[in-house]
């Protein structure tokens, strides 16, 4: 799932080459999927540490705090990262939403303040952090799964157990202090409902969280709940207003310079208030979802910007969310109310198709031809009338293969590989598989 960079370039090199478009940000430096070995002190006082996502670490003079945590995989080694760079106890940590590569690091450290017999750090998070802590335990198997395909782990990783909940939490605005900084912390309602971004007046630095992830937002994650982007964009526009000089995001690297944090902070509200708009337009109008998805054009000279290239979700994914938002889950399709079963209906067509094998040969010529969201389609059909049919699975996997291949988008590029691997091994979805022998995340980490 990860690379690691083995260079010596420091962050503020790397960021520069980033900030140009002469990084390859879709494979080498990926902002999701790329883990940096050791971390690296950015600014005075300011350590980063860049797991599956950045955990940043300043030194208040009056102990540490920590701006997210990384995941539970990765909390020794960001323990030991950051123990060689200050022995000051943590202080505090700012969870800036409820998705577990950000909130499961501060195990090592409190283990630490119980052994010397001194308070642990407070945690801080927004108030309806817990109800989503509580969702997980309640979905397990589910958020297993669906992960499992998101990011091409082991296909028989398990979801976390437990979590760290927040010590206090706050519901629109609450200001902290420690040693010779003050934290603002901000609600918004962005990627989740709870995130929260992190203002240091003194030192005019800005942790959006995953507000900001150099890449198009994750606004549109099809597998997962509700996101928000009008209401994001909004952030936006406030965060671009502070002036910032030091831009910590939530995956990737830094950004330096005000000049340069209110451009991409801007664009990126305007790429998202675009996407609102068209699709409401769209809307609007009655049209049905499969009109909008295809319809609703992103801005390309947006899409151009080195920050908001579609490395990770996939513009026509938050246009699916934007209508869910607005619309519900109908598509504006009356056959798709109360559909009759997949199978039966898959079933038909390949029967007036003149049968599987006509499927797969036209399906077969469709791929050739460059067609390969049609072939898709059409052998999607082949493998569920044919129920499994192992030709069929064969040019599924092959078809599947080459349209991943064509996709920027890693998410879109691991869900599609995903069922291509699957029918390599016979089977549709392998993440429902229920012949899987369940491995821990940190065991799926170390292994994909």
């Amino acid at each position: 799932m990860t690379t690691t960079p083995t260079s010596q370039t420091s962050v503020r090199e790397l960021a520069e080459q980033c900030w140009q478009g002469t990084a390859d940000l879709e494979r080498d430096l990926h902002p999701v999927h790329t883990r940096f070995a050791d971390a690296e002190e950015i600014d005075d006082g300011l350590l980063l540490f860049t797991g599956t996502a950045s955990a940043n670490a300043l030194d208040t003079g009056d102990g540490l705090v920590l701006l997210d945590t990384g995941g539970a995989p990765e909390a020794d080694d960001l323990f030991a990262q950051v123990r060689r760079w200050r022995s000051a106890p943590l202080a505090a940590a700012v969870f800036s939403h409820h998705h577990i590569d950000h909130v499961g690091g501060t195990g090592p450290f409190e283990r630490e303040a119980e052994e010397r017999g001194v308070a642990g750090p407070v945690v801080y998070g927004h108030a309806v952090m817990a109800e989503h802590f509580d969702r997980y335990l309640r979905t397990l198997d589910l958020n297993a799964r669906l992960n499992r395909r998101q990011f091409g782990f082991a296909r028989n990783f398990t979801w976390p157990q437990s979590f760290r909940y927040p010590d206090h939490t706050y519901t629109d605005r609450f200001t902290f202090r420690r040693g010779e900084l003050t934290f603002e912390l901000h609600h918004a309602r962005g990627e989740t409902e709870d995130h929260t971004w992190t203002w240091i007046p003194e030192r005019r630095i800005l942790h959006p969280g995953d507000l900001f992830i150099w890449g198009v937002p994750n606004a549109g994650n099809p597998q997962k709940v509700q996101r928000y982007a009008g209401e994001w964009a909004a952030a936006l526009r406030e965060m671009a207003a502070l002036g910032a000089e030091l831009l910590l995001a939530g995956h990737g690297l830094p950004i330096f310079g005000a000049d340069r944090i209110r451009q991409a902070l801007t664009d990126t509200a305007d790429l998202l208030d675009s996407l609102v708009q068209q699709t409401l337009d769209l809307m609007n109008q009655g049209l049905p979802l499969d009109t909008v998805i295809h319809e609703v054009t992103p801005p390309a000279h947006l899409l151009e910007r080195p920050y908001l290239r579609p490395v990770y979700d996939h513009p026509q994914f938050l246009v699916r969310n934007i209508w869910r938002r607005f619309g519900g889950w109908y598509d504006g399709e009356p056959d798709n109310l109360l559909p009759a079963p997949r199978a039966q209906q898959a079933r038909e067509w390949v029967a007036l198709a003149g049968g599987v094998t006509a499927v797969l040969e036209r399906a077969r010529a469709l791929a050739d031809a460059g067609e390969l969201a049609l072939a898709c389609h059409l052998v999607e059909h082949a493998v569920v009338a044919s129920g499994g049919a192992p030709e069929a699975h064969r040019l599924r996997a092959e078809v599947y293969a080459a349209r991943a291949a064509e996709q920027t988008s890693s998410m879109a590029r691991n869900i599609l590989d995903h069922a291509a691997v699957s029918s390599s091994r016979g089977v549709r979805d392998l993440a429902s598989s229920p012949d899987e022998v369940p491995v821990s995340w940190e065991e799926a980490r170390r292994t994909s």
